[in-house]
């Protein structure tokens, strides 16, 4: 097997376990979710701090929090402690079908920051794909009688933290470090009220099961995030794109084959949808990388016949 298809093992292990991680989280419903993302911080600063300190690159993290770069870091911590919160709550409260629409339409989502942020123009095959993804939500609203909030809120906060990340010269794996060094403090501060019963929680201890679970969370994030990082570097774009979908696919069927949530008619209509703007846009995104290498190509043969 090539590096390419080593590549796409490694994405679709990643996305195979971020997908199915909702079972986890399901399982961990009888622990306050606040309580959950905390040690969900400590352990991946747990996971990641022993990685980068037999590597040898503990102290880029650091190195990070003190840069020029400080400022979007901390913005970035706070907006994926935000995400974390609202999947973890999601998914113990029943909203699973949302969270996997919300890391559906992130993508389009990331397309339109790009236009207002970075000042990017979208090709007409884009600009269908993002009416497409707006058309799902008004038929889910219309249908449903309230907006997707969960999906929406997901979306549209994981959505900036990608456009932060993309502009941080750093790489995954410490970039995410910084980010979980700076949320520490406030995980812990939380994990000793539950403990000492000042907050309701305080499940690390009380039985085996949820006390070898709970360092999981930290595996559970940082694992997948390594695979992905290394699997991306060895495929296309376009290739990249289409496998990542596999993650809110894993999703859905979690929690409609396993959690038996409701599935309506209307969800099916604003799913296919989404799915057609998603194809749309991967589409779009695939004859992009084409037109690119076909020039790179042209450009190549000129400068060999100069």
């Amino acid at each position: 097997m090539g590096e390419a298809g080593r590549g796409i093992l490694a994405i679709v292990g990643a996305c195979t376990i971020w997908g199915t991680a909702t079972l986890y989280y399901k399982a961990m419903a009888h622990v306050p979710p606040l309580e959950v993302l905390a040690h969900r911080t400590v352990w991946t600063l747990a996971f990641f701090g022993v990685l980068l300190a037999v590597q040898g690159r503990f102290s880029a993290a650091v190195a990070l929090l003190r840069g020029a770069q400080r400022r979007r870091v901390w913005l970035a911590a706070g907006i994926v402690a935000c995400n974390w919160g609202l999947f973890i709550w999601a998914i113990q409260t029943g909203h699973a079908v949302q969270a996997s629409l919300g890391y559906y339409i992130f993508p389009l989502v990331t397309v339109c920051l790009g236009v207002v942020v970075l000042g990017e123009r979208l090709s007409r095959g884009q600009g269908v794909a993002v009416g497409l993804a707006c058309g799902a939500v008004l038929v889910l609203t219309w249908g449903l009688g309230v907006a997707p909030w969960v999906a929406l809120a997901l979306a549209f906060s994981f959505a900036p933290y990608m456009l932060i990340k993309k502009q941080l010269d750093a790489p995954a794996a410490v970039s995410v470090t910084a980010e979980v060094l700076l949320l520490l403090p406030l995980a812990v501060l939380w994990l000793g009220l539950a403990q000492g019963g000042v907050v309701a929680g305080g499940w690390f201890g009380a039985d085996a099961f949820t006390s070898w679970m709970l360092p999981l969370s930290g595996l559970i994030t940082g694992g997948p995030l390594i695979l992905f990082s290394w699997g991306a570097q060895r495929v296309r774009l376009s290739t990249l794109g289409l496998v990542q979908y596999l993650n809110p696919t894993l999703q859905a069927l979690s929690a409609v084959l396993v959690f038996r949530e409701t599935f309506t008619g209307w969800h099916a209509a604003a799913f296919a949808m989404i799915w057609g703007a998603l194809a749309l846009y991967s589409l779009e995104g695939w004859r992009q990388e084409r037109a690119a290498r076909s020039l790179a190509s042209s450009a190549g043969r000129s400068g060999t016949v100069m």
